[in-house]
């Protein structure tokens, strides 16, 4: 039954109402019914509900289950045999009967936290929200390939969002969320094969060394490389290494994640701070009025804070302003600009800031710099809301940049933005642009924004306070306290410049807008015009003419190396005549003066077909190149192409070494090449003769 209000869960069991209620055994059987029962089919489980022992069983488990304390490294086995002797039987049976069923019940919980969670934009990824999504995906996984369920994730997924219609908004995702989930299963069918070398690797080291696998590596690796912990005991017990998993290990994963992102999250206070007022931030109420009065309240550390500003700190991916602050005929120039706890600090190029607290001063901001920032962060919220349009409402916002010259937005998104994708971004956002739309600005208290817009208000963070400053560009709403443009024509063209995966799960368009996209557009121009002119042709003739040049290109390069073949064998039926023979072994040395070190092998590669042959090789090509083969035979006898090498690399000032069939080096000091041959043939000579 649908709720006439909607409320945030906050964890006090609201389900186990509907627990009570229905006087089903366990809570999944009194919340999803249906879902457990198809899952307990899919898995071969006998769910007897109408079986008053059977049901007993799980409901007396089920309350005692509540009891259990489970925190740090619970032991799973020693809390079931309380409960089997609260409850009366072996704990083998207990075992026997709960283990089936409590992996369905993972399954049919696991599976409904996906739904949500797909359901409300969230992209599987390895940070915050996607990395716990991807958590729960994988821990689905095993649970199913546990329970012998020869189904995709996404069915157990669609089963579940059909039994939420009063989520519409879900099935209208349907589409992407399954496309989602069957990519995610791919990764991590991939990612199984993958971690059973990584984790055979690192047992046998643990097992080498007379150690236990650590749990922290455990840890690391399922955090790095998604290789769950029940693989890593499985691998490293068919190596020899037992693991003992504590059966909390996903809570202590899921609660080293949770303590990194509040030590991230933590405030720095400045002391003395508190003392200073807040500084008014003129840019908010006149955005166009770049010059302004203000007095000075403190001079710290050659910052100069002020009682109000028109400079806009860094902030919201926004860089700071720059510009003067000048008294009388003395100028400071404003090089950086920055906002702490509530105050605002100029830092000025200059070592002597000669001002008092009370002092009049005039700041004029740098309008070209501000005017591209402001393009580049309206321009931000246009191509955010064209991406949603193009690739769903699952987008994201991630994170974004703002300069000058270009802007970066970082979006989640399960799979690589193709170019015609990108090019509808653009002209959805051009015509935004072309559309002339009033970017409307407002304050509002925070409860009521929520109410009207909903979190999609926090795309770019939430920012503190009861009132927030909300912004509307087009059909995109945030909160944002950056400066903007008054409507979306004063953007001008925005031209997407590339993108591509800064990590799994999230894109990165990087686009220009406004005088810095028609530079852009320029600057392309002048390449196609220069590549153009290379091959003669005009800019429209450049793709056929370019593509027949490279097909050229390919063809000549073909008959290049079938010349090369060539002469490597016309050298090699010669070079077979002057062979030294030193204990049986066939010696072949030349300096051929032009070859190149592919060349150079080719002739040695075709030489040691020749049975017991030892072949050195040099050139003078930038130097001197070497190159020493030896079949397996004079290997046998001694012969070793990597020790020869070294040793001639040695005497024209270089290096080199390689296996002991081919070996490769070479120096600097061409002029020592016969004497680098001639230490080789000494090197070979005592060697072949042990």
């Amino acid at each position: 039954m649908k709720m006439d209000n909607y409320i945030v869960d906050t964890g006090y069991g609201l389900e186990r109402f509907v627990w009570a209620s229905k006087g089903s055994p366990t809570i999944y059987d009194a919340v999803f019914p249906e879902v457990v029962s198809e899952l307990m089919d899919l898995a071969g489980v006998e769910h007897r509900l109408d079986d008053p022992e059977y049901a007993n069983i799980l409901a007396q488990n089920a309350k005692l289950a509540g009891l259990m304390d489970i925190t740090g490294q619970a032991n799973l086995m020693e809390l079931r045999r309380k409960v089997a002797a609260g409850i009366g039987i072996p704990v083998e049976e207990l075992q026997a009967i709960m283990e089936p069923v409590e992996r369905v019940y993972a399954i049919a919980d696991h599976s409904r936290c996906l739904a949500f969670m797909f359901g409300d934009g969230i992209i599987p990824s390895n940070v915050k929200a996607g990395y716990l999504a991807r958590l729960v995906l994988r821990r689905t996984l095993r649970l199913m390939a546990e329970a012998g369920m020869n189904v995709p994730l996404s069915d157990i997924v669609t089963m579940q969002i059909d039994k939420l219609p009063e989520y519409p908004e879900f099935s209208e995702r349907l589409e992407t969320i399954v496309e989602i989930l069957d990519r995610e299963e791919d990764k991590y069918a991939d990612t199984l094969e993958r971690g059973r070398r990584l984790v055979a690797k690192s047992a046998r080291h643990y097992m080498d060394e007379g150690k236990e696998f650590p749990l922290d590596e455990i840890i690391l690796m399922y955090d790095t490389h998604g290789i769950s912990p029940e693989i890593t005991a499985d691998v490293a017990e068919e190596i020899g290494l037992r693991i003992d998993l504590p059966d909390t290990f996903y809570s202590l994963v899921a609660e080293s994640h949770s303590k990194a992102e509040d030590k991230e999250g933590v405030e720095q206070v400045i002391p003395g701070m508190e003392n200073l007022p807040d500084t008014k931030r003129l840019y908010y109420f006149q955005p166009d009025e770049l010059e302004f009065q203000a007095k000075v309240v403190a001079v710290v550390d050659g910052n100069i804070i002020l009682d109000r500003t028109q400079f806009y700190p860094e902030g919201g991916g926004q860089p700071h302003d720059q510009g003067v602050i000048t008294r009388g005929n003395t100028t400071y120039q404003v090089v950086d600009a920055r906002m702490e706890q509530g105050v605002i600090f100029h830092t000025v190029f200059e070592d002597m800031i000669d001002l008092e607290p009370g002092d009049t001063v005039y700041g004029s901001v740098d309008r070209g710099r501000r005017l591209a920032h402001m393009r580049h962060h309206t321009a931000t919220h246009v191509v955010n809301d064209a991406a949603k349009k193009v690739l769903g409402n699952h987008i994201w916002q991630a994170g974004a940049q703002k300069s000058t010259e270009r802007a970066r937005l970082d979006l989640s998104h399960f799979k690589r933005i193709t170019n015609d994708e990108l090019k509808k971004i653009e002209l959805i956002a051009n015509e935004t642009v072309m559309a002339n739309i009033p970017v409307e600005i407002s304050w509002m208290d925070r409860t009521k924004a929520e109410q009207e817009f909903g979190f999609v208000l926090y795309q770019g963070g939430v920012p503190p306070g009861k009132q927030i400053r909300v912004l509307k560009v087009g059909d995109d709403v945030e909160a944002c306290g950056g400066t903007h443009v008054s409507n979306t024509g004063l953007i001008g063209p925005i031209k997407i410049l590339k993108t591509e995966r800064i990590q799994d799960g999230v894109e990165r368009l990087e686009y220009a807008a406004g005088e810095a996209a028609v530079k852009r557009w320029q600057e392309w121009d002048d390449l196609l015009r220069k590549s153009a002119d290379v091959f003669g042709v005009t800019p429209e003739h450049l793709p056929e003419t370019s593509a027949r040049f490279f097909n050229e290109w390919k063809e000549f390069k073909k008959e290049i190396t079938r010349l090369k073949e060539n002469l490597a064998e016309s050298y090699s039926s010669n070079l077979r005549e002057k062979a030294e023979i030193i204990n049986g072994i066939a010696v072949v040395k030349l300096i051929y003066s032009g070859a190149d070190l592919e060349e150079l092998i080719k002739i040695a590669t075709q030489l040691i077909n020749i049975p017991e042959t030892v072949v050195i090789l040099a050139s003078k090509r930038d130097g001197v190149k070497i190159v020493v083969a030896a079949d397996q035979l004079a290997q046998m006898h001694g012969a070793n192409s990597g020790d020869l090498v070294r040793e001639m690399s040695r005497v024209v000032g270089g290096g080199g070494g390689g296996r002991p069939g081919l070996a490769q080096g070479g120096g600097p000091d061409a002029g020592k090449i016969d004497e680098a041959l001639e230490c080789g043939m000494e090197v070979l000579r005592e060697s072949l003769a042990k």
